[in-house]
Parts: C-alpha cells; structure tokens; sequence
C-alpha cells in the first residue's frame, strides 16, 4: 500500500464498562455516516452484561431465560455474551481502501487474538470451519462483523476473568455443548484488562496499516 493512501487509526479506549447498545448505534451511525477520507476506527471496551444475537440468529439459542438482556444486532453469527472481564474490541475499517476482503478481515482479528496470548504462553489456534479462537477445543474467543458498503463494525472479545455464567444460559455462537474458557482458567498469575489494553495498542503501533495511530481514552 502506498504511504499516502494509509489511513489514520482512531483508538477509543473506554475505562469503565459502556452499554452495548450505546457503542452498537454509535458504531453504526459512524459506519452510514462516514466518507473516503474519515480516518479508521478501533474501540476497546468491557460491557456490561448482555446477550447479543446475530442478524440471522436463531431464538432456540438461548437455553435459559434470565436477568440478561437480550438485545438484537446486526453482526453476523449467532448468540454470545459480553460483560465485565471480557476485552472486546471493534473494527471500524474500510475494507476497501486497505485491500481487503472480509477473509482477511476474520483472519486478522483472529490472529490478533492468537499473537497476544502467545506472548502469555497460551497456544491458541483458529478454524476454518467455525471462527474465533480455541486453546484445546474450548472458545476463548469470539467474533462477528458487519460490512456495510465496504466498511467493517462490530468485532472480537476475549475472556480474560469474566463469569461465565451468561454463556451457560445459551448455545455459545450457535454450538450446543461448546465449553467457553478464560485467560484466568489458563494461566496464573494473568495479565488484567489493562495490560492487554496496552498490548493491543502496542500490536496495532507495530502494524504498517497506518500512517499514524492516535489514543484517546473515554
């Protein structure tokens, strides 16, 4: 890619955990809203506890009615939960001025996931056949995006500690009996929200992506 066609990169880090619907019509409203020249975007967040379902998803996914709210998106994929001690992050791209297809989209998510827990020693692996990332057959990370006219939201989240009780309630991203698990199932002690906060940050500064990369907290 040529130096003068890379984009900046916008990185919203919010400090407190943030209302899913919140930051899905401010991603959304950004996506419709946005132009050739409207710099790229990376949130990173924790939300508070919420069962998000897929534009396609299937009601019968969700085993168990509890106090969780239901709230229905446009992303791909099938039912999942967000909450506190989950790191989730979303891609704000256009797709198009980075060259890229929504494969190589899933594959960089996916592997940014895989890269930051090799650095704790955490063998994490992708599927073709079922996105995320597992670390032996069990999902410690999730995905799902919406491209829209060649620009990508929505994103991943990676179990650092959060309860895993909202996924017991539901078949995990559509799969009866998928076992979820968590950094801190992993490995002891485990790096916080913080400090992988400013991994990814750091990952994202080591990319050639773009042509400067600006932080700003929430």
């Amino acid at each position: 890619m040529d130096v003068k066609t890379k984009p900046q990169l916008i990185i919203r880090h919010y400090n407190q955990t943030t209302s899913y619907e919140d930051r899905f019509h401010e991603m959304k409203l950004m996506t419709e809203q946005r132009d050739e020249q409207t710099a790229d975007e990376f949130w990173i967040l924790q939300h508070d506890s919420v069962l998000t379902q897929g534009q396609a998803g299937k009601p019968e996914h969700i085993l168990v009615p509890s106090h969780i709210p239901v709230v229905q998106t446009d992303r791909g994929g099938q039912v999942t939960w967000h909450g506190p001690g989950q790191l989730v992050a979303y891609f704000m791209f256009d797709l198009n001025r980075l060259g890229w297809n929504v494969r190589t989209l899933v594959s960089y998510a996916e592997n940014v996931m895989i890269d930051l827990l090799k650095k704790y020693g955490i063998e994490a692996y992708a599927k073709p056949d079922a996105p995320g990332v597992y670390v032996d057959g069990r999902k410690i990370g999730s995905l799902g995006f919406k491209i829209r006219k060649g620009r990508s939201y929505h994103g991943l989240s990676l179990n650092i500690d959060c309860d895993l009780e909202g996924f017991q309630t539901i078949n995990p991203c559509g799969y009866a009996g998928l076992e979820m698990v968590r950094i801190s199932d992993l490995i002891n002690p485990y790096p916080s929200f913080d400090t992988l906060v400013q991994d990814l940050i750091a990952y994202l500064e080591k990319s050639d992506l773009f042509s400067q990369i600006i932080v700003k907290d929430h």
